[in-house]
């Protein structure tokens, strides 16, 4: 959850970067470049934390977890390889150029090499996302042996790229890493405007990830509704678990609005629900019923609370970004934003609450998985490594704890003194 924090970040942040170059590039105003340069200050400090924290997760395959990185090495082996060879090197390889070469190349090139580390984000993420997609939908592999020596290995590698949930999870987390981005954007934007200063460079930031923002939470609910359509049909217990749907119901299923899961008790607490509302978001009709959890083991159940509540913070945090972004439309329209001192404060706040809903999705999503690593193949409690102890996790997990802590520290004191400090002056 730590090194998610980064990645959403550094795509969002390279798409609008690339877009204010872009714009530098067509109008050659200098307050453009000037936006450029000081945004990839705030790039750079996310990526070298999003790279640094990403590699102590890919030991941990090894570590913590050898039964499943042994299920999983012939499938994660050529998804991470062709994205440490499409995407990290390309990152890596136009980085110096985007950070460092602002007065050493041409503006067209360091154009070019920001629009290559965007390529590389975005290919990075697609390439993680395939993996992880492959082991909520299997697809393209064949098990092999026995035991402990019991693996998945690929038949058809553009099947297992291409498998059913792929696509629609990709563009769902490219959508929602736009929208982290532009909302950090927008958070430093208000407050120069609350405080008087660089105005025009907040104006114009505002504006550029406005329509960014405005863009990926438009695209969001329906990048959502069609992945949530499949999760019925390839996971229908996560989706069970996600609206607290406990019973099969002949009919059309409502779709509860309030309400708690009581797992112990197996029903909705003070649930209060629409009627055949979930059947017209899942299936599109108000026919078909959607599968309860009573359909399935009781040791197939995901953990019903935390995925309802992952699920409803998502949604509900989505709906108000859209909300709180039409409103900012309408109030830049009407010429009366900047008087509008209570909906720049909300913007300011606003990344925490784009954060939170990222990893909320995120946490939905692999919770909703449980009790497997590879959805209907490989359990969670069949995926541990067989030599290590409760306690050497346990002292593993606080260690890491603390560094990751003591970075925390250090990212919020660097992102604020850079923040603080302000963008240069356009030459």
């Amino acid at each position: 959850m730590f090194h998610y924090l980064f990645p959403p970040i550094t795509i969002g942040l390279a798409a609008i970067m690339t877009a204010m170059e872009g714009l530098f590039l067509k109008t050659r105003n200098p307050i453009y470049e000037n936006m450029a340069r000081f945004w990839t200050k705030i790039f750079a400090v996310n990526f070298a934390l999003g790279a640094a924290t990403g590699v102590v997760m890919e030991f941990e395959f090894g570590t913590n977890w050898a039964s499943y990185a042994r299920f999983v090495g012939d499938v994660f082996g050529s998804a991470l390889a062709a994205e440490g060879i499409f995407a990290f090197f390309l990152e890596s390889s136009f980085l110096a150029i985007l950070v460092f070469g602002w007065d050493r190349v041409s503006a067209r090139m360091h154009f070019v090499s920001t629009a290559l580390v965007f390529l590389g984000s975005v290919l990075s993420a697609v390439w993680i996302v395939v993996a992880n997609s492959w082991q909520q939908t299997p697809a393209g592999f064949r098990v092999v042996g026995e035991g402990l020596a019991r693996r998945a290995q690929i038949t058809d590698f553009w099947a297992m790229v291409f498998n059913p949930s792929s696509v629609i999870r990709v563009t769902h987390t490219l959508v929602g890493a736009l929208i982290v981005g532009a909302f950090l954007v927008l958070s430093v934007s208000a407050w120069y405007l609350l405080k008087g200063r660089h105005l025009e460079f907040a104006r114009r930031s505002l504006w550029i990830a406005l329509w960014a923002g405005l863009l990926g939470s438009i695209l969001a609910p329906f990048t959502g509704d069609i992945h949530g359509r499949l999760v019925a049909r390839y996971q229908p217990a996560k989706l069970a678990a996600f609206e607290g749907q406990f019973q099969t119901h002949e009919g059309p299923t409502g779709m509860f609005v309030f309400g708690w899961p009581d797992e112990k008790a197996g029903r909705m607490r003070g649930g209060v629900a629409i009627p055949g509302l979930l059947s017209l978001l899942t299936y599109h009709d108000l026919k078909t019923p959607v599968q309860g959890l009573d359909r399935f083991p009781r040791t197939d159940w995901p953990p019903v609370a935390a995925s309802y509540a992952c699920f409803r913070t998502m949604v509900g945090l989505g709906f108000f970004q859209l909300a709180l972004l039409a409103t900012v439309f309408w109030a830049r329209w009407r010429g009366v934003l900047e008087r509008t001192r209570w909906l720049l404060w909300t913007l300011v706040f606003s990344a925490l609450g784009a954060v939170v809903c990222n990893h909320a999705g995120w946490c939905a999503a692999e919770l909703g998985r449980q009790p497997w690593t590879v959805y209907g193949l490989l359990r969670t409690s069949d995926s541990l490594s067989k030599s290590v102890t409760a306690g050497q996790v346990m002292s593993s997990l606080v260690g890491f704890g603390l560094v990751y802590l003591f970075l925390f520290a250090v990212w919020i004191f660097v992102m604020a003194d850079k923040i603080k400090a302000g963008p240069d002056e356009p030459a």
